[in-house]
């Protein structure tokens, strides 16, 4: 599939399914039974040889014991567990100083609105349990109640979905679901914040995250008119303790107050990076929590003087890797972003990619961009060095509009995300987004898709050949029957998301990929709006794990 903007046919209701995948590793357990092997040592006594002045000493090793001997490694099953994905609050305007960490937030304004999509699928043709709650546990939404008897071995299983379709949101919510037919559900929620008037001009959306014990966030930015509020969610029923490493252009920032910071159980708490480290124009964070586990989004928002100049939920990225792959980066005119951005405070208002390097040494980073019809060159060439311990940026102007991959590749492990940008003119409003680097796309993702505005799912193969099979979800909870899109080797293809699927709402997709690597985004924009946001596919849902269990004496 070569087409810039494709229309997908007219999907029928029909049975689907995908191989899931492990998401997580187990240490393998260790059992030791019955008596132990006996080891006896016997030594020569030590005999003086007159005039020769020589020693002379034997020893032995008694034979081990005839039952200590090996045995083949079994595996165990481990239950899957309960899928959870943490949902950031509305965008809110910070009120007062920076100089703290801990913020007041004002009303956002008179159009802001904010709402939360999601989708649950069946597994053995029954939708597992699963609901929307707030973050002390209460529940808001039953979508599915305690899940029936699967249908029998053999017989056809329709996938089917529970959906939650713009429902507003004033706070911080939670999906869960739970494991059904011994398989992880496959479940996924995205909230979207869009407002056409006062500083938070502009389109944020943020997927729901998986509470986690360490991650990544590039992008912020804390010099005069940029905020960035990172919000720390505590889901489970364990305090967190957090501390944040600091990365800026100049190297890693050593900040007091950003060690020990307690997330109590069902709570959220806001952190200011501009009291921890200010003045900063390219800023990463690394959050690790001890205890319960965290979910982590930075809300930023840009005032260029007067003129709002966007507003943005990033997400974390991929953990450190030798290549990181960001898609659904919106690339506009380059003549007019060269324009644009020589004006004074607009300076980040052109397309870029973030490097951060948290390791000692130096990365030699080369860079490819994946359009519509193949690759494109950048005029720095695609290959530069990255300081260790520090943030470096790279343009990506200079090249046609349009949709494109960003493929990141080094001799040391990085971490990465894509600026992206809407808007021309310096005399109004503009928006931006952040493409957090996304994960290698495999069997069954669960893809969310707000309402409202044009919609386009962006797909990027690397070196070769792949193929997406992409399945509408609907309001009424229905699954379409399948579409696929070819996507030659070093391509980029956008695929328009329709308004309704046979008279229902389209409110999400079912997403597979094979062949070559394959990543995916969703971009959102309003019309008659420069408006923009990008989210990166989740990971699949997982399904029953088993660990190597060794027995030994």
């Amino acid at each position: 599939m070569h087409n810039d903007s494709v229309s997908p046919p007219a999907p029928q209701a029909v049975p689907a399914s995908g191989e899931q995948t492990q998401e997580s590793a187990v240490p393998a357990k260790r059992l030791g039974n019955g008596r132990k092997a006996l080891v006896a040592g016997l030594a020569s006594a030590a005999v003086i040889m007159a005039g020769a002045g020589a020693v002379v000493a034997a020893g032995s090793l008694l034979p081990q014991a005839e039952s200590s001997r090996s045995v083949l490694a079994g595996v165990s099953a481990v239950p899957a567990g309960s899928s959870v994905g943490v949902c950031p609050g509305p965008a809110r305007l910070l009120e007062g100083t920076e100089a703290g960490t801990d913020p007041q937030f004002s009303p956002e304004s008179e159009t802001a609105a904010s709402s939360l999509t999601g989708a649950v699928l069946s597994a053995g043709g029954v939708l597992p349990a699963s609901r929307l709650t707030e973050l002390n546990g209460r529940t808001t939404v039953d979508i599915a109640k305690a899940p029936g008897q699967p249908a029998p071995t053999g017989a056809p299983q329709e996938l089917l979905a529970g959906v939650v379709a713009g429902r507003p949101v004033n706070q911080v919510r939670v999906l869960s679901a739970d494991a059904a037919a011994n398989q992880k559900a496959s479940a996924a929620a995205a909230m979207k914040f869009t407002a056409t008037d006062g500083d938070l001009q502009g389109t944020a959306a943020a997927s729901c995250q998986q509470p986690s014990n360490d991650q990544w966030l590039a992008g912020a930015s804390t010099t005069v008119g940029r905020t960035s509020v990172l919000m720390l969610a505590n889901a489970s029923t364990t305090p967190a303790t957090v501390s944040l490493e600091l990365f800026g252009s100049s190297g890693q920032i050593q900040a007091p107050g950003s060690r020990g910071l307690l997330v109590a159980p069902g709570t959220s708490r806001p952190v200011v990076l501009a009291g921890l480290a200010p003045g900063e124009s390219q800023l990463s964070v690394h959050v690790r929590s001890a205890g319960g586990p965290v979910a982590a989004v930075i809300q930023q928002s840009v005032l260029r003087g007067l003129t709002p100049g966007g507003v943005d939920f990033i997400a974390p990225g991929a953990a450190p890797a030798v290549r990181q792959v960001m898609t659904g980066v919106d690339i506009q005119d380059a003549g007019q972003v060269a324009s644009l951005t020589v004006k004074s405070g607009y300076e980040d208002a052109g397309p870029a990619l973030q490097i951060t390097v948290p390791g000692p040494s130096d990365a030699v980073v080369e860079v490819k961009l994946y359009g519509r019809d193949g690759q494109k060159a950048l005029p720095s060439g695609g290959v530069i060095t990255a300081k260790a311990g520090a943030v470096t940026e790279i343009p990506l102007a200079g090249v046609p509009a349009g949709h494109y991959t960003v493929a990141a590749s080094s001799d040391v492990t990085f971490v990465a995300a894509a600026r992206v940008t809407r808007g021309l003119q310096d005399s109004r409003a503009v928006d931006v987004a952040w493409a957090p680097s996304g994960v290698r796309l495999g069997s069954q993702h669960v893809v969310p898709v707000p309402p409202g505005g044009q919609r386009t799912l962006v797909f990027g193969a690397l070196e070769n050949r792949a193929t997406i099979t992409y399945a509408a979800i609907t309001a009424d909870g229905k699954v379409k029957a399948p579409s696929t899109a070819d996507i030659a080797g070093g391509t980029t293809a956008s695929i328009t998301i329709p308004e309704k699927a046979d008279g229902s709402d389209v409110v999400g997709y079912v997403v597979s990929a094979s062949g070559d690597a394959a990543y995916g985004a969703l971009l959102l924009q309003q019309d008659g709006r420069d408006d923009i946001s990008s989210l990166a596919f989740l990971p699949a849902a997982a399904g029953q794990e088993t660990v190597p269990v060794t027995l030994s004496y």
